[in-house]
């Protein structure tokens, strides 16, 4: 267990660092999923268009690659930006497109009827969606919200890869100085990981119960 009491400050700051990352992107994903859904479930077809493009672009390239074009990629055109930004760029664009297609079938879960009162009484398509529509869908996307940010979590680890010093970023280099205790050092660092995602499990779980509709 030495290698995980020595190190327990380092371990901290990078558990630290990976929930950061998962804030952060989370809320960047949520406003960039909100928009492009909302684009998805426009009247206007161009609009409509242009948001499946989104999705079909970047939900079908591993987000691998999007960290690698926005970390290489940005610099080579001029956009010079923190390691942590350009990382979060790609990890919350990436991250969107699952967001906006759990609003979409949550959205197509509220009755028809309700839009239909909205518009009858002159409530605009924006208000009737973000008053009437979303409000109602974000009760029926609680449980794939929470299946995409536990996603998110797993794949904050990418950043390791990109010199950020996260949780996995700590056990690299945990395993490199003590190779004997490499079991010990994988089971602590996964179980704050898991930790993470009790977490997130638990907050799902607790609105799930409170926004229920009999």
């Amino acid at each position: 267990m030495d290698a995980l009491t020595d190190n327990a400050s380092a371990i901290l700051d990078g558990f630290w660092l990976t929930i950061q990352l998962l804030v952060v992107n989370g809320i960047g994903a949520l406003v960039l999923g909100t928009l492009v859904a909302s684009l998805r479930l426009s009247p206007v077809p161009v609009m409509r268009a242009v948001a499946g493009l989104y999705i079909t672009v970047f939900r079908n390239t591993p987000l691998l690659v999007l960290i690698v074009i926005t970390y290489f990629g940005l610099p080579e055109v001029g956009i010079q930006l923190g390691f942590f930004t350009r990382i979060s760029i790609a990890m919350s664009v990436y991250t969107s497109t699952f967001i906006a297609e759990a609003l979409r079938s949550g959205v197509n879960a509220v009755p028809l009827g309700q839009a239909e009162a909205a518009r009858s009484i002159g409530m605009p398509f924006t208000m009737t969606l973000t008053q009437v529509v979303l409000p109602q869908a974000v009760r029926a996307t609680v449980p794939p919200m929470a299946s995409v940010l536990i996603a998110l979590t797993k794949n904050t680890s990418l950043a390791a890869g990109f010199g950020l010093a996260e949780a996995t970023f700590r056990l690299k280099g945990l395993v490199n100085d003590y190779a004997t205790e490499r079991w010990v050092i994988f089971f602590g660092i996964a179980l704050g990981y898991i930790v993470i995602v009790e977490v997130i499990s638990f907050g799902a779980a607790r609105l799930e119960r409170r926004w229920r509709v009999a």
